[in-house]
Order: C-alpha cells, then structure tokens, then sequence
C-alpha cells in the first residue's frame, strides 16, 4: 500500500512522463535485454526497433501514474496488458527483473537530482502494487484455462495438420494437438502463442485466431513480413506434420453478445481475427453482419472465396471489398479501390447506428476509421478496436 507521501511523488512525476517517458521506457528495454537473456524471447525485437514497444510502455507507465490513487481509471489497460501477459507465458519470476531495471533507468535517465532517494522508492512501491496485481490475475487465467475443459497449463504440443496458401502474403496454418485430446474453447478475436526456436534463439509471438472455435484444432494466419523473423520462418520452414509449442487462447478484443447487428472492419492481415468473428456470429443464426474489408490488390486478399461462401449462404451476411490497387472491371471482385473514404461507412454502415463495429488493421487505416465512425454518430461505447500503443494515437 502506497502512503500518502509516496502517492504524491509518483503524481509530480507525470510532466516528465509525458516529455520524457519514451527515453526513459527505450534505456529501460536497453538495460533489459542486454543483461538478462531470459527475457529477450518474451519481446519482439520487431517493435523494439520501430519503437512501438517503448511507445506503448511509456504511456502504460504515464496513465498507471496519472491514475496512481483511482486505479478504476485506467478502464481495460489492465485486462490488455493481463491479456498479453498470460498468451506470452509471463510468470512471476520475470517481475523482480522488469522492476530493478525500471528503477535504475529511472535513476539514469532522470539522474540522482531528480530521481531521489524518496522518488525511487516510491516508484518501487508503485511498481510492487501493480506487479502484484498483475501476478495475482495473470495466476487466477492460467488457473482458469487449466481447469477449463479443454485447457491446459504453459506449452503443449500441436502439429501442423495443414499448411494453406490463403494469399499473396497470408498462409494459414491449421494445429491439432498431439496428444489428440479437446482443445479449449476461445472468444471469436483472441488469439494462440507460440514458443519457437530459430537458429538455436527461442522467440514467442501471438497470432489471431481465424477461425471459430470447433474444441478440435485451431486455426492462425499468419502474413509474411518483409524482414520478420517469425513470420518468414514460419511460412518458410514450418512444413505440415511438424510439432510446434502452443499456448492457449488469449485476447480482450473479442466479439461481445447480443442481437444487434455486426460491422466488422478490417485492413490487410487484421481480417483475420474479424474471420473467426464473423463466423461465431453468424452461427447464433439471424444476427446481421457487414464485413468491410481493405486490401492491397487481388494477389494479396485472402479469404475471398470464405466470404462468397457466406453471402450465398447466409442472407444477413453482406460482404464488402475495397482494393487500393486497379480500377473497376468486370471480373473485378472489388466494390470500390482507392483508400478508405467516409462514403464507405456511410453506406454500409447500418444507418440507424444501433450496432456494435469492431475494426483492425495498419494504425493510419484504424485511426482513420475511429475519426469516421465518430463523425458518423456511432457511440464510442459501440466503436471496439485491438491497437498495440498508446490509445491517444488514433485520435
């Protein structure tokens, strides 16, 4: 429990956090992973290296400061950073790590003048409130998806049943667990870690899962990124019939019950979590779902026969594709091409408003879109979106 001395000094530092706190999260990242290998394979160097993980981290670290005595403001921060935490397998023993090198680089970064003796302390007590937080309902998951039917405890092993070329950019690829049992049930948007080793290194990613739960296999699909490493090796090297280690299904971003009707939003790879959504819908029977989906060209859209499927089969499901690429033709599957404009929603958005739009894709494409359902009166409590950094910046 913080005192009332400590509560005050973790609030004076927020002008510095909103000037500094990037500085402070990158030497942060510098200490950690250039001192304790242990837990280089939790993060991906990808985001390390674009700056979207200090981003991400240092506004974590200034809202948790803002809202240091009314923790019930932080709204879903905490359930996302749980959410990743437990797909990733963080357990813990990692927290000692992540608070000594959070301490010294506030030390090094701000230096001993204004980091003082008092300011490190309070700050290693702020730190140990929500460490223990976290740890306490990271526990309380993994509990749960133990005990759950289905469910399982750190790795297990999956093979590969199917490797399928879905696009240009995006292979699926279909696991079953070896050991032949059920697997969990997952909310249609989470998504599946994996542990990999690749040249003799072990790295962890999580994947959105593109297809509705069936409590027999998954399904991720994953698209090849120029330079990735985990991408490249998986479509690449990872061959059907091979074993890979799993995690189980995790994720906040999931489609939420109800009758009203469905938008689904997606731009380039982030249809993939909009997929398993669609399908969970549209199996409850009679729920209307619109799917917009953005993509490059034809080479690079995936699904396209999936979604032709469901409009002939299902009457609520309307399917609309833009392609930035190319021009109307006659063997043209695309309703429009050009960027994302306001008139697309307009239209294919239900006009009454009185529905739930979820949206996922490159931050420019989700910023553009929150700004245009905005202005198009959709309330924010009805607009869902998964965005990794600051939420601020898609305003």
């Amino acid at each position: 429990m913080l005192t009332a001395d400590q509560t005050a000094i973790i609030k004076a530092t927020v002008p510095i956090l909103e000037t500094g706190g990037e500085a402070l999260t990158t030497h942060f990242y510098k200490i950690m992973l250039g001192e304790y290998p242990q837990v280089r394979p939790l993060f991906n160097q990808a985001h390390q290296a674009s700056g979207s993980q200090p981003r991400a981290l240092a506004n974590s670290v200034l809202q948790y400061a803002r809202h240091i005595d009314n923790l019930g403001a932080l709204g879903n921060l905490p359930a996302q950073i749980i959410q990743k935490h437990v797909s990733l397998q963080i357990q813990p023993e990692h927290y000692p790590i992540v608070g000594t090198c959070l301490l010294r680089a506030i030390r090094e970064v701000l230096g001993a003048e204004i980091a003082t003796d008092a300011v490190i302390e309070a700050w290693g007590a702020a730190y140990w409130q929500l460490a223990n937080i976290l740890i306490g309902a990271e526990k309380a998951e993994y509990d749960q998806l133990a005990a759950t039917p289905g469910g399982w405890r750190g790795a297990r092993a999956f093979r590969v049943a199917r490797k399928v070329v879905e696009s240009a950019e995006i292979t699926s690829f279909h696991l079953e667990p070896v050991d032949g049992k059920a697997v969990v049930d997952f909310a249609p948007g989470q998504y599946l870690g994996l542990r990999l080793v690749i040249d003799g290194q072990e790295v962890r990613r999580n994947y959105s899962l593109s297809q509705a739960a069936n409590g027999r296999s998954y399904r991720i699909s994953v698209k090849r990124e120029r330079g990735g490493l985990v991408s490249n090796f998986l479509h690449d090297s990872v061959l059907e019939g091979n074993v890979l280690d799993v995690f189980p299904p995790a994720g906040e971003f999931t489609l939420r019950d109800g009758t009203s009707p469905v938008v689904l939003i997606s731009g380039g790879v982030g249809i993939t979590p909009t997929l398993a959504m669609a399908e969970a819908a549209l199996a409850k029977g009679g729920r209307e779902v619109a799917f917009l989906h953005y993509t490059r060209n034809s080479d690079v859209h995936a699904f396209a026969q999936t979604l032709d499927n469901w409009a002939a089969y299902y009457p609520q499901f309307r399917s609309f594709l833009v392609y930035e690429q190319g021009e109307p033709g006659e063997d043209s599957k695309a309703d429009a091409f050009g960027r994302p404009v306001v008139d697309h929603l307009e239209h294919w958005v239900p006009a009454s408003r009185d529905c739930d739009v979820y949206f996922l894709g490159p931050k420019p494409f989700m910023a553009f879109i929150k700004r245009s359902l905005a202005a198009l009166g959709l309330p924010s409590s009805r607009a869902h979106y998964e965005f990794f950094g600051p939420a601020e910046a898609l305003d």
